[in-house]
């Protein structure tokens, strides 16, 4: 197993790289970071959003979550400051609270389960090499917590042309995310733009097309309110 640690000019956040050959029986690989954070729940990436859970183990209920699951990213607070921990290929991770034993106060440790190697259902799981990537960004909100996952994500491409060109989307509100842009299957030449609000805030915003006018602009939304025409 060979690790990378890398930071970039002006970047805000640390880019751990880390290629393995994965050989072993029954272990667990797990990539941890002790934060000097005292955060009561935790923020996890979810499909168009985010998910809170507590970081205690108060109820019998919280005790049995050893591993809870995550997308792109997780974020843990205190009030005032909070890290953000993205990742290219790793769904389960587990938060708890550590008490500092010099002077007994809160801790929060982060970790995530990069590779493992059970005997059931699948005895080959996750054998051979694999590359994963993990950021870790100091002072972030969720709102970089989402910019953080998109970036690990989603590397942007560059190429060359005659000019630049402008986007195909625009919207007015940062915490809308323009998750998909594309052509309807039904051949109609209509073009499909799927946006969601990633902070919880409901739908403040707008969006409109950047580098063609549209004839006309159908919306939808997902929590059953009717379609209307622009």
């Amino acid at each position: 197993m060979t690790q990378r640690i890398t930071l970039g000019p002006g970047a805000e956040s640390l880019t751990i790289s880390t290629a393995v050959d994965w050989q072993e029986s029954e272990k667990l690989l797990k990539l941890g970071f002790a934060l000097d954070v005292r955060a009561d729940r935790s923020a996890a990436e979810t499909q168009f959003g985010h998910v809170f859970r507590p970081t205690h183990l108060n109820t019998s209920w919280e005790a049995a979550k050893f591993e809870i699951c995550a997308h792109r990213w997780i974020h843990v607070a205190e009030p005032g400051y909070g890290v953000a921990i993205s990742n290219s290929s790793t769904y389960g991770h587990d938060v708890t609270r550590n008490i500092r034993e010099d002077d007994g106060g809160t801790t929060t440790t982060v970790r995530l389960s990069l590779l493992r190697s059970p005997k059931f259902p699948d005895p080959g799981a996750d054998r051979g090499r694999h590359e994963l990537n993990v950021t870790i960004r100091p002072g972030a909100s969720i709102a970089d917590a989402v910019q953080e996952g998109y970036r690990t994500n989603l590397a942007p491409r560059v190429v060359k042309g005659a000019h630049g060109a402008l986007p195909l989307v625009t919207v007015s509100n940062p915490a809308l995310v323009v998750e998909a842009v594309k052509l309807a299957e039904d051949g109609s030449g209509d073009v499909i733009v799927r946006v969601y609000e990633s902070l919880g805030s409901g739908p403040q915003g707008s969006w409109w097309p950047t580098s063609t006018p549209a004839a006309s602009v159908l919306s939808t939304c997902w929590s059953g309110q009717r379609p209307h025409r622009e």
